[in-house]
């Protein structure tokens, strides 16, 4: 089971599964290449083809996959690659045809002559494979014979390698630590319920036991959180202050700064929802951010990532919260450790890709996880957080993933809005009752998994469906 900081990962835009995870299934693959040479060396590598397959051929060029995937070949890693090094990279491949496998790295790096990505990288989106829609194809010459290695990206920026027979070998990566060593194992709702209970403490304590016994120390995971939030608080701003028009050819505009402005000329109107315009810019800029390729933190995929951030500023302006704690720190440190916890289950025990069962396991996860953390620090009882979470996941039940020609922009930004809106509705419809649920966590995310099932291909992120093909660009 990951970790909260597993969950929340420092990456740059347009998507965890379609940019984030590629490259990072890249990087792998020459690292293990280098460090194991298996199932060559890497200097042994003469030449190098590529195939996305599924999902990621239907519309990962709308969000950089063969851009991730060249620089996650050079060695570069989501957590620490400057967005903005990425085009000076790729023009320098296209002036010279020379790759440099681990470029980064003097001692181990490789260098692959006439090298063309338009040429290496091969695109087929009506070829899906049975454990996982989003899979890529690396295949390798050397002197001799071509071989193979196949990964998934399964949402989240989470990847797992083939093990040759179309079964992952090993668990998703990256995941930090070992179950076996947590205090409070858990891997669903019922049971996460049930730990806190029989231990007498809340989610967010349970967890941050968990996040202790992984290895780090509870300064360590303060800390941590507390770089997560810094980066979610930035992209907020960066989104706040930037104007102009998203890449990608359909003409967005960025309307963040625009509607701060908005906000501003209104701040004197008795205006009692006033705060969910503010939740809403905030969703925005941060998925204004991501859609041009900067950096966020991914909570849990890329496509939703503006809902936790928005509701987690949202918390920190209320005086109930402010009351509470006796920080800020405090309060963000527990809302992101319940939300984490809420995360994991989804990631473990069900899905968080688009591609695989729809919006709903986007969107309506980032909901599910900002209405649990959100219940966590207003009330701090674990049956509200469960609560919580099933609202905030039933309300999105069935939701498409149909980006416009592929980009995550329309109308994935404005989901973002929305979902976070939906989540602080869920927190109050959970506090407000009495902890008895009709629904559970557990079942709500089961009826995701059959309708995601159930899904037509066309609906879940391919482009071939729903305003994908209604709206005329």
């Amino acid at each position: 089971m990951p970790g909260v900081f597993d969950l929340f990962t420092v990456g740059i835009g347009p998507s965890s599964s379609h940019t984030v995870g590629p490259m990072r299934a890249a990087a792998m693959l020459v690292n293990d290449l280098a460090n194991a040479s298996q199932p060559m060396p890497l200097e042994a590598v003469r030449e190098l083809r590529i195939e996305l397959l599924g999902s990621l051929a239907a519309t990962g060029p709308g969000h950089g996959s063969d851009r991730a995937i060249v620089v996650g070949l050079m060695g570069a890693r989501p957590e620490t690659i400057d967005p903005a090094t990425i085009p000076a990279a790729m023009d320098e491949l296209a002036a010279t045809h020379r790759l440099v496998l681990l470029g980064g790295q003097p001692m181990r790096q490789h260098v692959l002559e006439g090298f063309d990505p338009a040429r290496a990288i091969t695109l087929r989106p009506n070829k899906r494979l049975p454990y996982h829609p989003n899979a890529l194809r690396f295949h390798l010459k050397s002197d001799g014979d071509w071989c193979q290695v196949t990964y998934y990206s399964i949402g989240g920026g989470f990847v797992v390698r083939d093990d040759g027979t179309g079964a992952p070998a090993g668990p998703a990566m990256p995941v930090s630590g070992d179950d076996a060593a947590l205090p409070h194992p858990f891997d669903s709702g019922d049971a996460l319920l049930l730990a806190c209970l029989r231990n007498k403490i809340s989610v967010a304590q349970l967890m941050m036991l968990n996040e202790i016994a992984r290895g780090r120390s509870a300064h360590s995971v303060i800390d941590g959180l507390a770089d997560i939030w810094a980066v979610m608080n930035r992209s907020i701003e960066e989104g706040c202050k930037t104007s102009g028009t998203l890449p990608g050819g359909l003409g967005v505009r960025r309307r963040a700064p625009l509607m701060l402005a908005q906000l501003y000329d209104r701040a004197t109107d008795s205006d009692s929802l006033a705060g969910l315009d503010w939740v809403s810019l905030w969703a925005l800029a941060v998925g204004e951010v991501n859609a041009a390729g900067g950096r966020i933190v991914t909570a849990p995929t890329n496509g939703a990532a503006g809902i936790v951030p928005a509701v987690l500023r949202y918390a920190l302006t209320l005086r109930t919260i402010q009351r509470r704690y006796p920080s800020q720190a405090s309060a963000v440190v527990d809302f992101l450790l319940a939300a984490g916890a809420i995360g994991a289950i989804y990631q473990s025990r069900a899905s968080i890709s688009g591609a695989e069962v729809g919006c709903q396991g986007e969107i309506g996860v980032a909901s599910s996880m900002a209405a649990a953390g959100l219940a966590q620090v207003l009330s701090g009882e674990p049956h509200h957080v469960l609560n919580a979470a099933e609202i905030g996941l039933e309300h999105h039940l069935g939701l498409t993933c149909d980006p416009v020609a592929g980009l995550v922009q329309v109308p994935c930004i404005e989901r973002n809005a929305v979902g976070a809106t939906t989540a602080i509705a869920a927190a109050r419809l959970a506090l407000a009752g009495d902890g008895v649920q009709l629904v559970t966590l557990d079942e709500v995310m089961a009826t995701m998994m059959e309708v995601g099932h159930a899904m037509s291909a066309k609906y879940k992120e391919t482009s071939s469906g729903g305003l994908a093909v209604a709206v005329k660009c």
